[in-house]
């Protein structure tokens, strides 16, 4: 039994974003309003909301330096929502889990270990931490829940996880983690609803394209490879980041160029990919208006293309063969010409897709006579936050797994002030 009129909020940032969503507690959680901040630190911060009854739809600029004052921002609003009172637990899409393989209660050891680790993502942990605490300093006791990107990966196997550096640095922690974890443990529920358990149990690579883009081998349900390695940076080519590079490449560059750490980082992550190639935009549909007039844009495009086709080679590989190729994520669900181009020349393989299909974005754009299913589902990572929350942590009634987290440490910081302006509350009473 869940506990009566609970309502759930998840919380998803982004390296610029904040994504929430309220859902109604039950055991397939009802979302009632969905929304993001984004462009957050860029002087031009927008805020966007949409409530689900009436797809009634809030669109406002407003003030945001940094993720505390957007995170302060959101919980100004929610306090004015109806329902917002109800809301007991705060889901969270925390981006490394290290060996955690399901969701977990957030408390000071979490977060110490968290903050241990933060500078593996420096563009994305850190801020993950600050929205928990933020939110912490408004209501101590009110239970979130850290639902990690890597979960889905914990398992790999060995000769997939480990990397070819020295083993010393493998026992500090280095070596494949693989991300969109959520994306995808949502695709495989929404897989075998679809087509069938046994057949979701076949090989399956499922492909999630967006500003960050990953692809991953799942066998019998598992994952078994995956693109993005130690940090989400690897991989493929994306919008702004390199994926894989040339470790001689790095060397140079910091040698000859002089970079340091911050410098390299944001080369890598800000600087580089579609944008770089291109020298104009990151975004795969500007680009694809360009690549008539302008050779740059072109190459990234067939670049990004060419990458992804070659991983779905490599990885039919591993699986020993194909039964299920899956397209999500925004480029995934949207861009019928980039899906075309994936596929092209992929017939060896027994993929086909039906191009009247295709570009209808329909769910199944496989061809009839290719041996591969082809489908187009959509990535929703707030609803499968939702519901591990509510599933692992809530059914039966099972309330007691609280564990507060302590503000000792918290209390200390010149950020406390927070707390004190909001006044102390046990309830999401605004």
């Amino acid at each position: 039994m869940y506990p009566q009129n609970s309502n759930l909020l998840t919380i998803s940032a982004g390296p610029s974003s904040i994504r929430f969503a309220m859902y109604e507690m039950a055991e397939n959680p009802v979302k009632e309003l969905f929304g993001d901040i984004r462009h957050i630190g860029s002087g031009n911060e927008v805020f966007r909301v949409t409530h689900v009854k009436g797809n009634e739809r809030e669109n406002s600029r407003i003030y945001a330096p940094g993720f505390y004052q957007a995170t302060v921002f959101l919980i100004s609003w929610l306090k004015n929502q109806p329902g917002s009172d109800r809301i007991g637990h705060i889901g969270h899409k925390i981006t490394y889990g290290l060996n955690h393989q399901g969701p977990k209660v957030i408390d000071t050891a979490l977060l110490a270990e968290l903050k241990q680790i933060a500078d593996y993502i420096p563009d994305r942990l850190p801020a993950e931490i600050e929205i928990v605490e933020t939110f912490t300093m408004r209501y101590p006791t009110l239970r979130q829940v850290a639902c990690f990107d890597t979960s889905f990966h914990a398992d790999l196997p060995r000769v997939a996880k480990i990397l070819p550096i020295p083993r010393r640095f493998e026992r500090t922690g280095i070596h494949r983690y693989g991300f969109h974890g959520l994306s995808f443990s949502h695709l495989m529920i929404e897989l075998k609803k679809r087509i069938g358990i046994q057949k979701a149990n076949g090989r399956v690579i499922l492909v999630h394209l967006c500003e960050e883009a990953s692809l991953t081998a799942v066998k019998e349900g598992k994952s078994i490879d995956t693109s993005m390695g130690f940090t989400p940076s690897g991989g493929l080519v994306m919008g702004t980041r390199s994926g894989d590079l040339d470790p001689g490449v790095v060397g140079y560059l910091l040698k000859k160029e002089r970079l340091g750490a911050k410098q390299f980082n944001r080369l890598i992550n800000h600087e580089g990919g579609l944008l770089g190639i291109s020298e104009t935009s990151a975004n795969i549909h500007d680009l694809l208006l360009k690549e008539d007039a302008d050779p740059r844009a072109a190459e990234a495009v067939a670049l990004f293309c060419y990458q992804i086709r070659k991983y779905i080679g490599a990885f039919t590989t591993v699986l020993g063969g194909l039964d299920v190729l899956v397209f999500s994520g925004g480029i995934g669900e949207n861009a019928p010409i980039i899906r075309s181009r994936i596929c092209q020349g992929l017939d060896f393989l027994g993929i086909g897709l039906d191009e009247e299909q295709n570009r209808k974005n329909s769910y199944k754009i496989s061809d009839v006579d290719g041996k591969v299913l082809v489908k187009v589902i959509h990535s929703d990572e707030e609803t499968i936050i939702a519901k591990n929350v509510a599933q692992e942590y809530f059914k039966d009634g099972n309330d007691d797994k609280t564990i507060p987290y302590g503000l000792s440490e918290r209390q200390k910081s010149p950020r406390a002030s927070l707390r004190r302006n909001f006044g102390k509350s046990n309830v999401w009473d605004g």
